[in-house]
């Protein structure tokens, strides 16, 4: 980077954000302005002297990302956005945290132009940050192969802002772990130190040496110190500039700034105090503040015209600066690239390649086989015809079975292990034992959108990264998320390894796809649906023990796996006007097709319904859904998992067989057995009914 310029007019812009962000919160009557107040120099240098943005086209390519870890403090933020020229006005300010404004309490993807990721839970957009440096490495080695690392139009910087809060949260620590082994040196992480939260002083529950304990991860790192001697103020502002300067010319791992300030600073009286965190400010110590920094303090969202030229000027004319080398760069690049160009337009364009149905295996009907092993050799037919696409596992590889044959590891070569090969070009995914970080780590790679990234783990564990599915949903991206080990069905790891209360749980999220598919070939089809959708993720719910595939050749009584994408579908229909419908997921629909025998084998005509995702069914239009479960129709539904629910999605009569309890440690079939989950239970209930 060049020499620092700081005027006169970079100063008051940074004193019109601490302003902006006092009356802001004033106004609502809420919000967190002490952070935004006290950061204000860090954010006016990241948009105004550092980062390659453009404030007109919020998508380029080129662009350095930046994700507000410590999302409260959204203000940060919104101003230099507003200064910059993204297209958030004093209004918007003035609307913090109210109905339908464009500044909601926390950052928010795609409601907010120049949001990358959608931050909240403290910590998440650490591993946020982790995944977009992964993908941006990734991108490189996928679209330019032949670039210099650092030197490509696919290579930019990510800055990432953290508090006391995301340094205590475990899932920074996973993520910062994972940075470290990856040696991602286009990660750059600045922490907060405040020592501030919400119950005070952190010292009453925070005392570690946080720079030690990213100099252990293996970050490089530096402190720049802004409560000693804030009376040099331009000096401070000059180290940190030369801080980023230092921390970008380190390629060969993350860097990690610790920037000490007071919050609140140079509030009057409240400095430094925890009331300043989460709460507005009163207008006498607004009033102070004003005084301070040389503003009217009856005047409220007062911006200076000449500021406000400075700073949108500045920012138009530092992206037209870095612009208009990287489209000569980018225009070179393709000309010389035309297959990865290419690629690159499908993708973008958010299109599969062609012959991807053709591509995905069809499993006979003789040889029963666990989803999870029909799922991988799914993967391994799409690893050549979706080289966008690239995943892996919490340390599950080999039970998650999310390994492409013949794909090399995301990891540095002096890393390879005798099980796996890595490589720049490596597009398997070792998050290690981190469920919470993969699952954020691959909502930024999905946000970022040039490839598309899954990761696994068993049911159960999906507890532990339930908030970055939740994240998912509300961000809409497009993250597969896969859960093997789907039920009892797992044995004799007993009771903390069955997940038992997790399917209906996770259909409680809204905008996640929940996929239980009955068999081999019905995963095929539910993978195919999956990559086709990119505004939403999936969970892909398999099982671990084998499933009998069932024959759906023409004449053989079941259908095709067409219907899998309307989420459910009649798979075997009923010798007659049907008396009762069997509905079925997973593991469970071959049980429903020995109860569906028994009871046609009694004169019972009855229908079988596979019903692998819930949300792709209420989607359908009402007719459809009336023909295939008509309400006058009596239902037993069986899912290995607490019932509740289904008389939510099945009109009618309903009987739901489940399990509402802890499983134990034996084997599947004896389980199933012992806790009711049978063709005769299921028959039974039929007759009930009827």
């Amino acid at each position: 980077m060049t020499p620092l310029t700081w005027t006169d007019l970079d100063k008051r812009a940074v004193d019109t954000a601490r302003v902006l962000a006092a009356d802001a919160v004033e106004k609502v009557g809420n919000g967190h302005p002490g952070t935004a107040i006290s950061l204000a120099p860090l954010a006016h240098l990241l948009y105004q002297k550092v980062m390659n943005v453009d404030p007109s086209d919020q998508d380029w390519l080129g662009r350095d990302r930046f994700v507000l870890s410590a999302g409260h403090a959204s203000l940060t933020q919104y101003i230099q956005l507003f200064l910059a020229g993204f297209g958030l006005e004093v209004e918007d300010l003035a609307s913090l945290r109210t109905w339908g404004s464009k500044t909601p309490g926390h950052p928010e993807v795609h409601h907010t132009k120049g949001i990358e990721c959608t931050t909240g839970p403290l910590g998440t957009g650490v591993a946020n940050g982790v995944g977009f440096a992964m993908a941006s490495r990734r991108e490189r080695q996928l679209y330019d192969p032949t670039a210099v690392p650092g030197e490509s139009v696919f290579d930019h910087f990510v800055y990432v802002i953290a508090g006391d809060g995301c340094m205590q949260e475990g899932v920074s620590s996973e993520a910062s772990s994972l940075a470290a082994t990856l040696e991602l040196g286009n990660l750059i992480l600045f922490y907060d130190d405040n020592r501030i939260s919400i119950e005070g002083e952190t010292k009453i529950a925070f005392s570690e040496d946080v720079e030690a304990r990213y100099a252990a991860y293996g970050w490089h790192v530096q402190h720049v110190d802004f409560t000693n001697g804030m009376t040099t103020y331009s000096e401070k502002v000059d180290e940190l500039y030369k801080a980023i300067d230092a921390a970008k010319a380190v390629t060969d791992r993350p860097s990690f700034i610790k920037v000490t300030t007071i919050i609140g600073w140079p509030l009057p009286t409240k400095a430094g105090s925890h009331s300043v965190h989460g709460a507005k400010l009163g207008g006498d110590e607004i009033a102070g503040l004003k005084r301070e920094l040389g503003f009217d303090p009856e005047k409220s969202f007062d911006v200076d015209p000449e500021v406000l030229e400075y700073t949108r000027s500045n920012a138009a004319e530092r992206a037209k600066a870095v612009r208009g080398p990287w489209e000569e760069r980018f225009a070179a690049w393709r000309s010389a690239n035309p297959d990865q160009a290419a690629l690159l337009d499908r993708v973008i364009a958010r299109e599969l390649p062609e012959g991807v149905e053709a591509a995905l295996p069809v499993f006979p009907a003789d040889k029963p086989i666990a989803t999870r092993a029909a799922s991988g050799n799914v993967l391994g037919a799409l690893a050549n015809l979706m080289p966008e696409l690239w995943g892996g596992s919490a340390d599950l590889a080999s039970s998650n079975n999310t390994t492409m044959k013949g794909v090399s590891s995301f990891i540095p070569a002096e890393r390879s292990s005798k099980e796996f090969t890595g490589d720049l070009v490596g597009r398997t995914l070792h998050f290690g034992i981190r469920e919470h970080a993969m699952g954020n780590i691959l909502n930024a790679i999905n946000l970022e959108s040039l490839t598309r990234a899954y990761g696994g783990t068993f049911l159960v564990f999906s507890d532990y990264m339930r908030s970055s599915v939740r994240l998912a949903a509300i961000s809409k991206a497009p993250t597969v998320f896969v859960w093997t080990h789907d039920s009892i069905g797992v044995g004799e790891d007993g009771p903390t390894h069955q997940p038992i209360e997790h399917i209906p749980s996770l259909r409680l999220i809204p905008g996640l796809d929940v996929v239980r598919p009955a068999d081999a070939n019905e995963t095929s089809a539910a993978w195919l649906q999956v990559l086709k959708n990119h505004e939403r993720p999936a969970g892909l719910i398999l099982s671990r023990q084998n499933l009998r595939v069932f024959d759906r050749s023409e004449g053989s009584g079941y259908a095709s796996t067409e219907g899998v994408a309307k989420g459910g579908y009649t798979l075997a229909e009923a010798s007659a006007e049907p008396q009762v419908i069997l509905v079925a997921t997973g593991s469970e629909v071959e049980i429903a097709a020995d109860a569906r025998d028994a009871l046609e084998a009694s004169g019972v005509p009855t229908r079988l319904v596979s019903m692998p995702c819930v949300e792709w069914y209420t989607a359908q239009p009402d007719a459809y859904k009336a023909s295939i479960l008509p309400a006058d129709v009596p239902k037993v539904v069986i899912e290995a998992a607490q019932p509740i629910g289904w008389r939510d999605v099945l009109d009618g009569t309903v009987t739901a067989i489940g399990i509402d309890h802890f499983g134990a440690s034996a084997a599947a079939g004896v389980l199933y057995e012992q806790f009711g989950l049978t063709a005769d239970v299921v028959v039974d209930a039929a007759k009930a009914l009827i």
